[in-house]
């Protein structure tokens, strides 16, 4: 049987009960995602990474980190990275150095949060964040809002592209979200499923865009949770339409996809009916997704997980999705190649004081 670890999965506290290594332990689990309840100092994330990967080497250390709003270690040293949004203003502000000024002071920002974001991760044994966020800053999204870099597609792929520069020199790979574009559209798709109809014109040449612009550098891709129904009835993260044909084959991407987050609400109502987690997985993969996640279902006793594992594998036996080899080398991909710096050794290197001082 082909191997293939889908699965991005999180668990409840800050080390590991027996019910998580044995989650974790399960050939359909590739990885998992941690949060703010994860967190009490440096000390005790190298715990419980360490005993991520004694469980299994090859499990992917995920975490949403992007700055601002969105980063889940803020204290014990851990750099205050500042909102995408923050780089763009300092893009458009030429100051008195004439026009074009800016832009270069934030590529050089943009680059150097990426580095200090990707090496305090990687010293504290996590593998990867689901940064940078590709939207558009329409000014109409709460849950995107100062996450976006800007509203220009153009400036939005150069500033990503300096941010994923960074995030290379610590040795982690990116993750663009969420694809075609979730800017657009007021709707929460934690809560609700927004829609967006435009067209398919419409969106790639504007929200979409930055994508093919950022084809060499890109290595793995989230879809959004929003319904463009001139493109097709459902979410993007379910839509082969927009999985397949578009995003693999008209834009040539062929990195990692993740869906987003399983528990959702814009994730689980599918053709009008609200589905099992099991069934949106099967949804997910066999529209294109390589990796699924399921967040926050950890707590209590976690029979959400266990659902989802279990349905899975049932799934599989029955015929209604196929293991992927080639997901799975996708996956694998992501993991880091080099070793990370301890962070003592960090806080002194001359590179990452550097970066600290060109942050806005």
């Amino acid at each position: 049987m082909t191997e293939h670890a889908p699965l991005i999965i999180d668990v409840a506290g800050t080390g590991l009960s027996e019910a998580d290594r044995r989650r974790l332990a399960h050939p359909l689990v590739g990885g998992i995602i941690l949060f703010a309840r994860n967190w009490q100092n440096r000390a005790q994330l190298l715990e419980l990474t360490a005993a991520i990967k004694a469980v299994r080497h090859d499990l992917l250390i995920c975490v949403d980190h992007e700055g601002g709003r969105v980063q889940r270690f803020r204290s014990d040293g851990f750099t205050h990275i500042p909102p995408m949004r923050a780089l763009g203003e300092l893009w458009l502000n030429d100051g008195k150095e004439g026009q074009g000024s800016g832009a270069m002071r934030a590529m050089d920002a943009a680059t150097a949060a990426g580095y200090v974001l990707g090496a305090e991760l990687r010293s504290c044994g996590v593998d990867f964040s689901f940064t940078p966020v590709l939207d558009l800053d329409w000014g109409e999204s709460g849950v995107i809002g100062d996450r976006a870099f800007a509203r220009d597609p153009r400036v939005v792929a150069m500033l990503a592209r300096a941010l994923m520069q960074g995030l290379l020199l610590a040795g982690m790979a990116n993750c663009g979200k969420h694809f075609p574009g979730h800017g657009f559209v007021k709707a929460d798709s934690h809560t609700e499923i927004p829609v967006d109809r435009r067209s398919l014109k419409a969106i790639l040449a504007d929200d979409a865009a930055p994508y093919p612009w950022l084809s060499t550098v890109l290595t793995s891709v989230m879809p959004a949770h929003v319904i463009y129904p001139k493109v097709d009835a459902r979410p993007a993260g379910f839509s082969a339409k927009w999985l397949q044909d578009i995003l693999r084959g008209r834009l040539r991407f062929d990195g990692a996809i993740f869906s987003d987050d399983l528990s959702m609400e814009g994730a689980r109502r599918l053709d009008g009916q609200l589905v099992s987690y099991t069934d949106a997985g099967v949804a997910a993969l066999n529209a294109g997704c390589d990796l699924v996640l399921l967040c926050n279902q950890s707590l209590g006793e976690g029979a959400a997980v266990d659902e989802l594992i279990d349905g899975l594998a049932a799934a599989q036996g029955q015929g209604r999705w196929q293991a992927s080899a080639a997901s799975e080398a996708r996956r694998q991909a992501l993991l880091p190649e080099t070793l990370p710096q301890p962070w003592d050794e960090l806080m002194v290197q001359p590179a990452y004081m550097h970066a600290l001082d060109l942050l806005p």
